[in-house]
């Protein structure tokens, strides 16, 4: 008998990491909001001897020959691992029916491996929890709000790992740290309406060059975390917990400057920071960058169509995705 499942995944931004200094032990820290969209919908069948992997929508824009090499690579090293955790040999098809692109700020690698693994782990009767997936899979190395966006939603602040755990600054991809446990977890106010925009601009910063990046400015100035960690806990999450927009936009907006978000931005296009500012003129209440970019999200309540139209306005002469939606107050959904 065949076993058929799907499962839609939200995405994530991610606001900042929090702590790259290293002072009390910890290191990284971060602090996400989860998005409806883009999202990722993915149907697995058991019953084949091999992995097979199919596109549903294969005249997509979106389906560049970077983001079908990343989404075949992802796939297939999740299910390795998970069938090696579980001693399993079978095979799968998966269908891809929703994709987000790849490398992009949003957490697409998350978000996939962790569905792959959900999905064979529901195909054999299995079961753990998201961040035990996360840890097989190799996931949340660094930053826990794709994970926990994959399983709670919501607006997302994570602790960190111990430096007995982690002992040096590297981005998810080359850590094998598990995911870190959760610090706070909010409904993030649906009335609030986020803009995503993802420019076509060249990502100056993936893959090996993170791994330079964290080494070259790493440890951050312990003046300028304590300054972020104000910024958060005295700003920011009274402002998600009292749906405050301004005081929320003003945070997001004061986080670009501070930090390790001041290396990230420091590092790309200057069409980022031009889109960034045109956004944040059409009358946005905070514009930020979500990860290394090129992502770029503005959060507005009443006056979201004029965002967003800046955001076409800006993007005009260049090739890229433009999403209008709601945080996702909770996590992956499965229909079988």
């Amino acid at each position: 008998m065949v076993f058929e499942v799907i499962i839609e995944t939200p995405s994530r931004l991610h606001v900042t990491l929090i702590d790259l200094n290293g002072k009390y032990d910890r290191i990284d820290g971060g602090v996400g909001i989860t998005t409806k969209t883009p999202r990722l919908v993915l149907e697995a069948r058991d019953g084949y001897d091999d992995i097979h992997i199919e596109f549903a929508n294969s005249d997509s824009d979106i389906l560049t020959e970077e983001t079908v090499n990343d989404y075949q690579s992802k796939i297939l090293s999740a299910t390795s691992k998970i069938n090696e955790f579980l001693n399993l040999e079978g095979g799968y098809h998966f269908k891809l029916k929703e994709i987000f692109p790849s490398h992009s700020g949003l957490g697409s690698g998350t978000q996939l491996s962790l569905a792959v693994a959900k999905l064979i782990l529901m195909m054999n009767d299995q079961d753990l929890n998201s961040p035990k997936i996360g840890e097989i899979v190799g996931r949340g190395g660094t930053s826990g709000i794709g994970v926990a966006s994959f399983d709670h939603g919501g607006f997302i602040v994570d602790a960190g790992h111990r430096k007995t755990e982690k002992k040096s600054f590297l981005p998810s991809s080359a850590s094998n740290a598990s995911p870190p446990p959760i610090l706070a977890r909010y409904d993030f106010p649906e009335d609030w309406n986020i803009i995503i925009a993802i420019p076509n601009v060249q990502r100056k910063v993936h893959g090996d060059g993170e791994v330079n990046i964290f080494q070259k400015y790493c440890p951050i100035p312990l003046e300028d975390v304590r300054e972020l960690i104000h910024v958060l806990f005295i700003k920011m999450m009274p402002a998600v917990i009292e749906e405050d927009l301004d005081q929320f936009g003003q945070s997001i907006d004061l986080v670009q400057n501070m930090g390790f978000k001041k290396v990230e931005l420091s590092l790309q296009n200057p069409f980022i920071k031009d889109l960034m500012e045109n956004l944040k003129s059409s009358g946005a209440a905070g514009v930020g960058m979500s990860s290394f970019g090129p992502t770029v999200y503005a959060i507005t309540d009443t006056n979201s169509k004029e965002v967003y139209r800046a955001a076409q306005n800006s993007m005009k002469d260049r090739e890229g995705e433009i999403f209008r939606t709601k945080s996702q107050n909770s996590g992956a959904c499965i229909y079988k």
